[in-house]
């Protein structure tokens, strides 16, 4: 498959993860108003949706490549990206590489705090100089 034919998988899937993902907090803000409960689901079912798409495309031929495309890049990718981000760490622990392990899941969650933050400063200074 080329790569266009790739990229149409991804965001095929994508697409559709992603409106699972509106449609499980559009279903959950019911819950709660002050807790982010579609947020957190859609993380820890993404996170078992990919657990088990590796693990069937690890240790079995049951998904071709342009399933795994699909379901773990494509739909958990739009469902949510702590799933991605949960398998890549699984990969450094079970390599028994514990110090990218340990960096990889520092740096993003401090790095991507930070990041939000200056998100957020920068667009306070741009909407301050307009």
């Amino acid at each position: 498959m080329n790569s266009w034919g790739s990229a149409i998988l991804v965001g095929t899937g994508g697409f559709i993860g992603s409106v699972l993902r509106y449609g499980l907090s559009l279903l959950l803000q019911r819950q709660s108003i002050s807790f982010p409960h579609g947020t957190l689901w859609a993380n820890l079912l993404g996170c078992l949706l990919i657990g088990g798409i590796s693990t069937l495309a690890g240790e079995t031929e049951l998904l071709s490549p342009q399933s795994r495309l699909f379901l773990a890049t494509g739909i958990c990718g739009g469902f949510t990206t702590m799933s991605t981000f949960t398998y890549e760490l699984s990969r450094f622990l079970k390599e028994a590489d514990y110090l990218y392990a340990t960096g990889y899941l520092v740096l993003t969650l401090f790095g991507c705090l930070v990041m939000f933050w200056l998100g957020v400063e920068a667009v306070k200074l741009f909407l301050r100089v307009m």
